[in-house]
């Protein structure tokens, strides 16, 4: 009989190990359903590149047909590994801007106002350039400025000051708006997961048991309280009771899937696979969000890219020196932008610029060299669903994404909107020397109509989906404040999904900082509306 067990060890999972272990007369059993993250292609941040083809890793999921994407099945990666994402991402350390979390509170999730998350940002951050108002330098996620650039990458910040943008040497600082370099989580020059640095500290604690290779098939509830998880530890049945709580932290897909499976969701439909119904939420797989990404690549005509870098040379700099492009998150500069089209102050683009060819999220290779522009609107008015295809644990969960199905047509003019200034930055003098044919839209595609079917044939995930377990105070979110799932005792959700609303920028940081937030309200530590974290026990 465990006191906690945790569904998940990714970017919040590891955190809730951690934190929750700490106490140790808490026996804390965690579940993952891939392997160790002992693949050096994880921890050697350039590897990201290497890692697109690797299905052990990797949930591998596909949307349905998207009706606004030219009926194409989008690609969605998702971590199937200790740390999660976390250990297949870019490691972009970005928080959003401080009014996404006010907009959260004032959408019924309360306690959850900027003020109130920016001391558990600053817990769990171990940055170099030292303690701050915004910055933690004595947490366990390693932060860091990057210790490789490519040439190129200060070409295209040279490019934005010639576009009249402003520069911007810290995104989670003062302001959000500008062009710069992104800080990366890595420490000392390898990649730091949430697995690297939350759960690695602690694996030794004799309170905590970690499984891998564990798929959770079911919650067991009885008279409206998870007693048990069932799962399969590779490939045999298994069953562990819990005392105090189940936390779901498997993410945006896998979470409700997994309440889906145990009778909490949408009534008729888990009627239709002969599911017994526990609680009745027709928020769980709702209200689903997503950033949806456009490349403009242009080709290179000096041998300076990422495309054809010696892979024997890079990974001897790494492993003997932790030096040179092996260091490199590959998105090394980026930015965000407020367009003529922001609907308030806050940035509305997000741009991750890349100094190599990137098409397809990198399955293809292309030939010659290159570099690509990512642009991505950050708060999208579309909202998809997530569905089960079967009651089988086994078989993945359905997603309708819902892409540019906004009705006013609000999605799809911030994207060419994006696509417009992303070729405004690509033309500037800065690339001159540079620059060759554009591939993607291509020089020959200039009318609204043209990039409109461009957008609609090559726009893809940039991999943020949240929102599908609704925080809120209303009858129809999914977990209150507190993260407990309404109806049923003993259960919390805590990951992504739990997000009201996308904020305006990369997910990682939000979650781990959600999972920080969660394990204090657990242990008793906080009251919603406090703003500084109680004493958490250092890893």
């Amino acid at each position: 009989m465990y006191d906690y067990i945790i569904v998940g060890a990714g970017s919040a999972g590891c955190v809730l190990a951690n934190r929750l272990s700490a106490d140790p007369d808490a026996r804390v059993l965690l579940l993952e359903a891939g392997p160790r993250d002992w693949h050096p292609f994880i921890h050697m941040p350039a590897g990201i590149a290497k890692l697109v083809n690797r299905k052990g890793v990797n949930w591998d999921y596909n949307t349905d047909a998207e009706p606004n994407l030219a009926n194409r099945q989008l690609w969605w990666p998702r971590g199937k590994v200790l740390g999660g994402s976390s250990s297949i991402n870019a490691m972009c350390y970005v928080r959003g801007n401080r009014r996404d979390y006010d907009e959260w509170a004032a959408q019924g999730a309360h306690g959850w106002r900027w003020d109130d998350c920016l001391p558990w940002f600053r817990q769990s951050e171990n940055n170099p350039r030292g303690s701050s108002e915004f910055h933690g330098a004595d947490g366990p996620l390693g932060v860091s400025d990057l210790r490789h650039h490519n040439p190129l990458s200060d070409v295209f910040l040279q490019a934005t000051r010639e576009a009249g943008f402003p520069q911007n040497d810290d995104f989670n600082g003062a302001r959000q708006a500008g062009f710069g370099y992104y800080q990366v989580t890595q420490k000392d020059g390898a990649r730091c997961s949430s697995a690297v640095a939350y759960l690695d500290p602690v694996r030794e604690r004799k309170n905590l048991t970690i499984l891998t290779g564990a798929l959770v098939t079911k919650l067991k509830i009885e008279n409206g309280r998870v007693t048990a998880v069932h799962y399969r530890h590779n490939g045999k049945p298994c069953c562990e009771g819990v005392e105090r709580e189940v936390l779901l932290a498997g993410g945006a897909l896998n979470s409700p899937q997994m309440l889906m499976l145990s009778g909490i969701g949408p009534a008729d439909h888990l009627r239709e696979h002969g599911l017994d119904v526990v609680a009745d939420l027709p928020g769980v797989g709702a209200n689903l969000q997503d950033h949806l990404d456009v490349c403009t690549l242009q080709r290179c005509t000096q041998n300076i890219t990422y495309d054809r870098v010696s892979d024997v040379a890079v990974a001897l700099n790494y492993y003997l020196f932790r030096r040179g492009p092996g260091t490199s998150n590959i998105a090394e500069t980026g930015g965000f932008l407020r367009s003529r089209l922001a609907e308030d102050e806050r940035p509305d683009l997000q741009f991750h610029f890349v100094p190599a060819l990137l098409d397809d999220h990198g399955r293809q290779r292309m030939k010659g060299n290159g570099y690509t522009l990512h642009a991505c609107q950050l708060r999208p008015y579309s909202r998809g669903r997530l569905y089960l295809k079967s009651a089988a644990p086994d078989q993945k969960i359905g997603i309708h994404a819902n892409y540019l199905s906004d009705a006013q047509g609000r999605d799809l003019e911030r994207l060419l909107e994006a696509v417009r200034i992303s070729r405004d930055i690509l033309a500037q003098p800065a690339f001159a020397p540079y620059r060759g044919e554009e591939i993607f839209p291509g020089d020959a595609l200039t009318t609204r109509e043209q990039l409109i079917d461009f957008i609609r044939r090559k726009a893809e995930t940039i991999y943020h989906p949240v929102g599908t377990c609704r925080m809120g105070s209303d009858a129809s979110a999914v977990v209150d404040p507190q993260l407990r799932v309404r109806g049923v005792d003993g259960l919390r959700v805590v990951d992504a999904s739990v997000m009201p609303k996308l904020i305006g920028g990369n997910t990682n940081a939000p979650t781990i900082m959600i999972a920080e937030r969660a394990a204090a309200m657990i242990r008793g530590e906080l009251s919603l509306g406090v703003t500084e974290p109680a004493a958490a026990e250092a890893a």
